[in-house]
């Protein structure tokens, strides 16, 4: 088993102390050893990010183009093996471990674009001979903090975006994954990335990420989590002043009209609902059906969900692999016993498998609740294979029920009426919405992210990725030769 150490300015440092696993969580087996990450370790990593900061701010966009490129080949070169540690670590099934893989993939090519777009604007002056233009300036040093559902994907996102505005970084991975973070900082090393733009310490939330949070020489954080923490972290770097990208929960609805293809509807919930286990921040996890078909509806998906196999996400034949911990595990099955304590029918799964291989991992059967709106099972984020089906007699009474949750990241709707269609994507109150397709399925050439309590604003990938992590600069050149005077009436 392999041993690692904290990733600070281009070398793996083991330092004495406690260390912790990364486990296997379809079959209990042990994959690495890291250390606890101290404080003193995340300082040491800002330390470094500061002292490689005035180097590679001041490398032509261009040239850090041409590191996520490579790095973007190595990836691909190297997909099925990371796509297996991303199943091994995380746990979801090999094809979207391989995908995981690819949104990397996908994003470094798409942002290493940036390194000859990354335009400004230019304007007229008030004033004669005057030019007014603006430009793009890192931020600086950018803390990261990132969940395991997306080991490598989510990396990818973030640290692209922070490389190519010409900031450096420290990065917490969860400590579920630091496995994926690992390989991915191979990746950029075989890349030729300088040593110290990036630097990985694994650890504690008190202890690594609060270090993040408070060290004065950190100047932007982006987090991806739950909403309480967002909260707590947003709250913290307040104090400094610090800029603050926060991508977090979702209860994110699909609406099936009357007139919709209930086939292809049912497609999409079994891979939105049940895909990774559930444990998306885009799963559905209401589905709002139309009454005229909701019987109909009902009996696809329950057929549907009952064939789903469950198994080692290493075979391609398995449908569903375990839920990440048992911590998620205990999680979601007290989310199960509130729903039937709640009055939710539970039509189908429910329980933990056990028996044979399931006893080594954390295998939950997909589940379903024909639900009553405002039960907690479909206003609060279960982060399972969880889904709560209710009725709806119309189009507005399904928007009020989609619309009805603190949440607001992503949204779906099935129908071949292009009037509702466009209404929806007006009337969801989300930061993605889907026609005839499932909540999740982003592309990386599209900004990413939510409204409400899912959010601060910030949006990753797309055309907006680069802007979280750079400044503009207003620039005014007079070369009138004469003192210019704006805003000054100079009329009697």
């Amino acid at each position: 088993m392999q041993e690692y150490g904290h990733y600070i300015d281009g070398k793996w440092v083991k330092p004495k102390g406690k260390t912790f696993e990364t486990v296997n969580p379809a079959n209990g087996e042990a994959l690495a050893v890291f250390p606890v990450g101290t404080r003193e370790d995340m300082a040491r990593a800002i330390d470094a990010a500061e002292k490689a900061l005035p180097k590679w701010k001041k490398t032509p966009p261009p040239k850090r183009a041409e590191i996520l490129l490579r790095a973007s080949v190595i990836l691909r070169e190297r997909k099925q093996e990371l796509g297996e540690t991303v199943t091994k670590e995380m746990g979801k099934v090999i094809a979207e471990g391989k995908g995981d893989v690819q949104e990397g993939i996908d994003f470094f090519e798409y942002i290493s674009g940036e390194g000859r777009r990354m335009f400004g604007e230019t304007t007229t002056s008030e004033l004669p001979n005057k030019f007014c233009m603006t430009v793009r300036q890192p931020v600086g040093i950018v803390g990261c903090i990132a969940p395991w559902n997306f080991p490598m994907a989510i990396p990818c996102w973030k640290l692209g975006a922070i490389l190519m505005g010409g900031n450096t970084a420290v990065f917490k991975p969860a400590t579920l994954t630091p496995l994926c973070l690992a390989k991915l900082v191979e990746v950029f090393e075989a890349a030729g990335l300088p040593a110290g733009v990036l630097n990985v310490v694994a650890g504690p939330a008190d202890t690594v990420g609060r270090e993040i949070l408070e060290n004065p020489k950190v100047n932007a954080i982006s987090f991806t989590g739950s909403v309480e923490t967002g909260k707590e972290i947003y709250s913290r770097a307040a104090k400094q002043l610090k800029h603050v990208g926060l991508e977090l929960g979702g209860k994110n609805p699909l609406i099936i009209m009357d007139d919709a293809n209930l086939d292809l509807a049912v497609d999409g919930i079994l891979f939105a609902a049940f895909g990774t286990a559930g444990q998306r921040c885009t799963a559905t996890s209401r589905v709002i059906i139309h009454e005229a078909v909701y019987k109909e509806v009902m009996e696809k998906l329950l057929a549907r969900t009952k064939a789903l196999k469950l198994g080692n996400p290493l075979d391609p034949k398995i449908d569903v692999g375990p839920v990440a911990s048992a911590q998620q595990e205990k999680k979601i099955l007290e989310y199960i016993k509130i729903g039937v304590a709640e009055g939710a029918r539970l039509t189908c799964g429910g329980k933990k498998l056990i028996g044979g291989d399931y006893d080594k991992g954390f295998f939950i059967q997909p589940t379903i609740f024909e639900a009553k709106h405002g039960m907690r099972i479909t206003k609060e984020e279960i982060f399972g294979p969880v889904l709560s089906v209710m009725k709806a007699k119309d189009y507005e009474g399904a928007v009020r029920i989609a619309n009805d949750v603190e949440y607001g990241l992503s949204s779906s709707i099935y129908t071949r009426n292009v009037n509702l269609a466009f209404r929806a994507v007006e009337d969801l109150q989300a930061g993605i919405t889907y026609i005839n397709a499932p909540t999740i399925g982003a592309e990386v050439h599209l900004p990413f992210g939510g409204v409400k309590h899912t959010g601060n604003g910030a949006r990753e990938a797309g055309t907006a990725a680069i802007e979280e992590f750079t400044e503009i600069k207003t620039v005014y050149i007079d070369y009138s030769d004469r003192l210019q005077k704006a805003q000054i009436d100079t009329h009697e």
